[in-house]
Formats: structure tokens, sequence, C-alpha cells
């Protein structure tokens, strides 16, 4: 099967060079230091398998089935889009230039047949008039020179590559993932800065493009690595200014209003491209303004200039296959370890299919599903040691391994009650004290209300299960399965709770509730005051009331809409959900992790 949605591959390449060998003395040496478990007798001793109760042959999971192949149908339709980026104008434009699409500079980087999980191919989608496919960044982890790394490559036929906020908030996101799993970052600049219209929500605030910089310069103090591959422009502004001795207030106004900060300046090392990659403060149009000086984008700032005479880059390059390969030398040379102890086991696959998934969900949030048969197409061997399984039922929690990994996984089956929370707060200590990742799998209505509950301590033992899952200082992941609303989206660990990795499905929903509960709360509220003012109100009046905000809610809890956002690190496949954990796990365990400590529990 080709993954056309994650991986530039297909997935069955990306198995063969993934770090999940048969033979350990075949995994590459950068990944995870293997402890073989001597007390893991049989594969039995890890768990039982979970029975099969799906009838692949019934008319419910051919509906079903039927429903999620037709969304993973327009989901791939809509990524394809998204992969052409800016047209195919903008890409002839760039190809005649002599320069790789931005893809293939990945792809040019990246081992021989290793996976790239992109992440956020969806941001930007319909956010603003302009179509600003992927945000006009590209960012994903591949393996590079045998080290995992982040990847930030910029697409400059996407709007030339300049800086909308969505870029920033997509660029900053991968960094934030670099500095929680320790990861190199690999930058590919081809960037004409900040886009100059939209400054007030680019510039300024903590989380603007200032913060780039930040994390390159603290991530760089942590020792994790900061590598710049210049592939076209490189333009730098305001925030240099002060540093430049002697201007007059004149010059230092123009300077102002160039667009960018030079990525490669805060790079450990740089690379850059002669005669097609430029680093300046600011570019030749400015500089005219500026000081009346006449000079080409190449000799202001080309790699003549900066490799022979200023310094500021390291190696000097001719192509953009030549510089991507100068940029896995220097990956090679990092000599960087990422060697947590981990217990892993020979990875074995589930005995049910995984592409069995959609069948079983289908696209109605209305109709249940039995969530551990979900889990069953996820863990290795179907085998799964589940956590108080008579108590708390609408809560299934439990041990298992995915790709040879060991998870603690966290599955809704049903709305929380009081018992439900209590074993969620009691199992996630239990994966904390042991350092065992935990896996998330929501479909989620809420906490259980009305006055029995809350009699029955709802409010406090719902506290102890969000406050344990946000003090789990182990790897998180969370998958969207179904829907995700209101506080129950806390409890199970949403994007507010830092999940190293939050991924959703065409098919999820999510909102502080659904479209028809709030159409009846404010209809509720309408008809109370109404009914004060001695006003009526018909069932017409009252459903034209309700519609517009059941179709808003709809629409602003669909997975295109919180994706564009970046509220979640991609929309996957259910039938790929095993293997993009199993690509997040490897990723998630060169962090360290441990030392939990919790807050107080109301008891």
């Amino acid at each position: 099967m080709s993954f056309s949605i994650l991986f530039p591959r297909p997935y069955s390449r990306m198995i063969a060079s993934y770090a999940f060998r048969r033979s350990p003395s075949s995994w590459p040496v950068s990944q995870v230091s293997v402890q073989k478990s001597r007390a893991l007798a049989t594969l039995a001793d890890l768990g039982p398998i979970i029975e099969n109760t799906v009838d692949v042959n019934s008319a419910e999971f051919k509906e079903n089935a039927a429903a999620q192949d037709a969304l993973v149908a327009q989901l791939r339709q809509e990524v394809d889009k998204i992969k052409r980026g800016g047209g195919e104008e903008a890409r002839k434009r760039h190809l005649s230039r002599k320069k790789l699409l931005p893809r293939d500079r990945i792809d040019t980087l990246l081992d021989p047949g290793a996976p790239f999980l992109e992440l956020s191919q969806f941001a930007g989608y319909k956010l603003y008039e302009d179509d600003v496919p992927a945000g006009g960044i590209i960012t994903g982890i591949g393996r590079v020179s045998g080290v995992e790394c982040v990847i930030v490559a910029n697409d400059s036929t996407v709007k030339g590559g300049t800086y909308y906020p969505i870029t920033v908030k997509k660029h900053l996101r991968a960094q934030e993932i670099a500095k929680e799993n320790n990861l190199p970052c690999i930058y590919l600049v081809d960037s004409g800065g900040a886009n100059l219209p939209r400054q007030a929500d680019v510039f300024p605030d903590r989380e603007h493009f200032g913060r780039i910089f930040y994390n390159q310069a603290t991530m760089s103090g942590a020792g994790i690595p900061q590598i710049a591959i210049v592939l076209g422009s490189c333009t730098a502004g305001g925030a240099y200014v002060p540093a430049m001795a002697g201007n007059m207030a004149n010059s230092a106004r123009v300077l102002r209003r160039a667009s960018n900060l030079p990525v490669a300046c805060y790079a450990d090392e740089s690379v850059i491209v002669r005669k097609q990659g430029t680093i300046f403060l600011a570019g030749p149009p400015l500089v005219k303004a500026a000081t009346g000086e006449v000079v080409s984008g190449e000799e202001l700032g080309g790699a003549d200039l900066h490799c022979k005479t200023s310094g500021v880059t390291d190696y000097y390059a001719h192509s953009d296959e030549h510089a991507l390969n100068l940029g896995r030398q220097i990956v090679a040379n990092l000599n960087y370890q990422r060697n947590p102890k981990v217990t892993l086991t020979e990875p074995e696959a589930p005995l049910y299919p995984p592409s069995e998934i959609g069948g079983i969900v289908g696209d109605n949030l209305r109709k249940p599903f039995d969530m551990k048969q979900v889990i069953a197409r996820i863990v290795d061997g179907s085998r799964f040691s589940e956590f108080k399984e008579f108590y708390g039922t609408s809560l299934i929690t439990g041990f298992g391994r995915i790709h040879g990994f060991p998870v603690g996984i966290v599955a809704n089956n049903g709305i929380l009650f009081s018992e439900s929370s209590l074993k969620g707060a009691h199992f996630v200590q239990l994966c904390s004290q042991r350092n065992i990742p935990l896996v998330f799998l929501q479909n989620i209505t809420g906490f259980m209300v009305g006055k029995n509950a809350e009699a029955g301590g709802i409010a406090k033992n719902g506290a102890k299960f969000v406050t344990s899952v946000a003090c789990a200082n182990v790897p998180k992941f969370t998958i969207l399965c179904g829907g995700s609303f209101g506080a129950g989206n806390y409890g199970m660990c949403g994007r507010a709770y830092s999940p190293r990795f939050l991924w959703t499905w065409p098919n999820s929903r999510i909102s502080v509730m659904g479209g028809e509960q709030a159409a009846n709360v404010l209809a509720q509220v309408t008809r109370d005051n109404k009914e004060k003012k001695g006003q009526a109100w018909s069932a017409e009046e009252e459903e034209a009331f309700k519609k517009p905000i059941r179709d808003r809610y709809e629409a602003e809890g669909h997975p295109y809409f919180a994706s564009a956002r970046l509220w979640d690190d991609g929309i996957i496949t259910p039938s790929s959900t095993r293997d993009v954990l199993g690509l997040g796990l490897s990723v998630a365990l060169g962090s360290h992790v441990g030392g939990t400590r919790f807050g107080v529990f109301r008891m």
C-alpha cells in the first residue's frame, strides 16, 4: 500500500528501512539501544490475545467501511492538491532556475528508502483569502545519515516562501518537537521572509517570528544540532539594526522594512549554493534606498562573499544536490547519540488487519463502536494486558506493544464516570512510575453530569484523572478516533496537555460540545428569556435559530478546520495508525523521561 498521505515513498520500503528490523544486529547504530528482556520467556507473557468480535461480512461493517473509504479518498485528494504547492506556474518557474522542488529536496536529503513523517500538511487550509498550501512550509521527521532529524523546508512556490502567521506557528511546532525529542534540526532555507501585509500577526509577539531564532539559539546551547542549507533567499531585517553601529537614522528606518532574520546565522553549520543562495540583512533594493549603493544579490550576500570573505557560511555548494549531500555529511559527523534504555520485544503484526479499522469505526459519531477491537488492530500480536478490566468499564486501560515498544493505552468506550476517572488516574500513575509511554485513543463526549454524578464526586474524581495526565512526565501520544468534546478532551490528553504528537482521523470531530447540544443549550436560554418577556417562539422559529449553530459547530469541529489551525499534527488514516505511532515512539524515546511529580489530588 502506498502512503501518499504521510510518506513520499511506498510504505513497504519504509518498513524495510525502518528501525524495527527483525534482527537486532541490523538496527541502525543511531537508533535506541536495546535491552532484550530475559523475563519475557514467551509472547504470551505480554498479555492475552483480544478476541475478535468483528464480522467483516456484516452489512454494518460494509457500510462503515464504505463511509470511511470515502473519507480517506477525499483526504488523499486534498493532500495531493497540497503537495503541488503554489501551482504549476510557480513550480515551472522554480524548476527553470535549476532548483529542486522542496519535496524533492527532502527526498534527496533523506537516507535511501527512509520514511518521512510529514507534519501538519493541512496548515493554512482555507485559512486565508490567499491559498497557502501546507502553510508555505514543509515540516517532518526523517532519517539523515542514520540520524532521525526534524526537517523544516521553505516552499518558495507558495508566495515566495514568505511567512504567514500559520507558517510561523508550524515552524515553531516543528522546533518544539525537536526540542522535546532531542532531534537535530535541518533547515532548507528558501524564503522571502515575513509576509509584510500581515506583519502585526507575524513579527512582534512572543510566539511570533523572533521565537524561531530564540529556539535555534537555545537548542544549540542545549546540544541539539542546528544545520542550515541555504538554497535560495535568506533575508534579514530590523532585529539586526541595533547591532549595526554608526547607521544613520534614515538607513535604520529603511532596513526595518526588511523581512526576515537569517536562519543560517543561528545555525551551528551552514551550507550555501553558489549563484542561488543569498544571505543579507537587507536586499539590493533596500540597500539602494538606504545608502544609494547599487549591488547585485550575489555580490551582496552570495556564496562567494560568505564562504570566502565574511565567513557567514561554512560550506560552498554548486547545486541543490551538492548542498544536500553536504548536509548529509554534516549529520554524519555530528557524533550524535540518542541512547535511552528501553525494553524492546520482537515486533509482531496484529492478528487482525489494521485495514479493518475503518469498517469498525465508520463515519457516524452517533453510532458507538468497540474501542477494544481497534486496539486489537494496533498492538503487536493483538495482545493486550488489560488493567482493571471489570471496573470503570467506560474507559479501557492496559499494556501492549507497538512495533516492539512498550505502551500504556487509555481508550474511551463511553462517557467518563467517577469510576473510570479513578481507574484512568491510577493507570497513568503506573505508567509514569515505570517510564512507559502513554497512547490515548479518544472517542469521548465528556464526563457524566447530573445530581447523582455530582454527589458521587465526578468533579474531584475527573480532576484526579486530568491532573495525572497533565503531570505524567512520559511521552504521550493522542489519536482522535471519533468525538473529542468538552472536558473529555482534557482528560484524554488533548492538545492543551502537550502530547508529543496528536493525530486525528478523518471521521473525528472536536469542539466544546456537539453541535446539537450547543444548539439545544442556546435555544433553551433564548426560550427562557422570551417566556420571561411573554413572547411566543414557534417550533419553526426555534429550528431556524438552531440550524446555523449546528452548521457552525459542524464546520468548526471538522478535522480539516482543526488541522488548518495546527490543533493537531496531521490527519492520518485509521489503517496507518499503528505505523505512525511506531514512528512517533522511535522519535520520542531519545528524550529524557521520568521524575514525574503529581500535584495535590482532592480525596
